[in-house]
């Protein structure tokens, strides 16, 4: 989830009671059938749109050579988002399209109206990342895209295009990680994307997770592979499969290189080849630019993609809005600010867990729970303060060792002194 809304009844909705009519006894059930019938059916309840305004984790990064203002910044999701003033605003381009975890930016060097995406987060590290469906083209500078085929790869890393022949392209796809699969490894086009074929491919537990073509000699390539395997319970990252490959002959064959194992960053940096003091940065809270090769950044309060994976309310009044936060904490806020427009002044930490839910006591509110791993936090709002209350190891016991990054935690609608966890 890469915004917030909540939900309000329109004015219409709210009914005023200001008298009792008592209906005669006598009235049919026809009567009342063909008066609901002739009735208009009631608004739909809109969204309203709350925030947080702050950005969240950037997975892909691209720029325009040429232009010094231009830049794509792919939110891990959120989508894609577009800058033409070098970051001081960001519009989404790309929540038309069924998915919004991107992996791979990469604009056309020899056209800058070509713009590829890769979908699927690659930096696999959670059970919560995003799967992808493919790779996706744009041929108006991000305006429109075309879905372009490789369906079943799950997550691509990178994404490399010939620096003069925009008809050839690589992909670096990683693959579901949930297990052995064939979609693993390089693809390569050379008609813009009509067809595909696998050029490397180690093994079915090992997929691509890095590629770059040699500035200077677009035959020559490099990929990275990671023999990786993702549970929701446990990660085994590492392994034969893990390595170094060079191609030069254009990627039709490749050989293992002498190295360290394979292995992606998903904070990215993108430097202006024509302009080398713009850099474009991308991070856990958000892509940033600078035109003075770092000595001042953009801010990322302009990109509004914070990961929030759970939305939980509480029972003040106005009612509050809490949940945690990947890589930025956990965030609440309440649901109408008294200044007429929630912003980003309006939102506080409540110190759940980055991945952790919200349970705030349904007889205090200024009491928020938090699930963890392994232990349930308490944040006091009133002291500011926050503890742990377990339950501890030896309440788990050992037939309880394993866990998820979300794990689930929320009071009983019967009993408001039971919590469960």
């Amino acid at each position: 989830m890469h915004r917030l809304f909540i939900r309000r009844a329109p004015a219409g909705l709210r009914i005023m009671a200001s008298a009792l009519v008592v209906a005669p006894l006598f009235a049919t059930a026809a009567f009342a059938q063909a008066r609901r019938d002739t009735m208009p059916p009631p608004p739909a309840l809109p969204f309203e749109y709350v925030g947080p305004p702050s950005a969240g984790r950037i997975a892909s990064v691209a720029g325009v050579p040429g232009d010094p203002s231009t830049y794509f910044a792919g939110a891990a999701s959120g989508g894609i988002w577009k800058t033409t003033d070098s970051g001081r605003t960001f519009l989404p381009v790309f929540d038309k399209e069924p998915v919004q975890a991107i992996g791979a930016l990469a604009v056309a060097p020899s056209d800058a109206k070509i713009v590829w995406a890769g979908t699927g987060e690659a930096w696999a590290i959670r059970d919560a990342d995003i799967m992808g469906d493919g790779v996706y083209k744009s041929t108006d500078a991000g305006r429109t895209w075309t879905h372009m085929g490789l369906p079943e790869t799950g997550r691509i890393g990178r994404i490399v295009i010939h620096p003069t022949n925009p008809d050839i392209v690589f992909v670096c796809a990683l693959g579901r990680t949930t297990g052995p699969q064939q979609e693993r490894g390089v693809y390569r086009t050379t008609d813009g994307g009509k067809t595909w074929n696998r050029v490397l491919f180690v093994d079915p537990n090992t997929g691509c997770s890095g590629l770059a073509m040699d500035p200077n000699d677009p035959t020559v390539l490099f990929a990275g592979t990671w023999d990786v395997v993702m549970h929701t319970w446990a990660m085994f990252s590492g392994g034969p499969g893990s390595g170094i490959y060079v191609s030069r002959d254009g990627g039709a064959t490749w050989s293992a290189v002498r190295g360290a194992p394979g292995g992606d960053d998903y904070q990215k940096i993108w430097i202006n080849p024509d302009w080398p003091n713009i850099i474009l940065a991308v991070a856990d809270q958000g892509a940033v630019i600078s035109s003075n090769r770092g000595a001042s950044w953009s801010n990322w309060y302009t990109q509004p993609t914070a990961a929030v994976y759970h939305v939980s309310t509480d029972d003040a009044f106005p009612y509050r809005v809490c949940g945690g936060q990947q890589d930025s904490g956990s965030i609440c806020v309440a649901s109408r600010s008294d200044d007429g427009e929630i912003t980003f002044h309006d939102w506080h930490p409540v110190n759940i867990q980055e991945y952790g839910i919200a349970a705030p006591d349904p007889r205090n509110p200024d009491l928020v729970y938090g699930s963890m791993r392994t232990n349930v936090s308490l944040y006091n709002r009133t002291t500011g303060q926050t503890t742990y209350v377990g339950p501890s190891a030896a309440q788990r016991g050992e037939q309880y060792g394993r866990n998820v990054r979300t794990m689930p935690i929320i009071w009983s609608s019967v009993n408001p002194n039971v919590l469960y966890y």
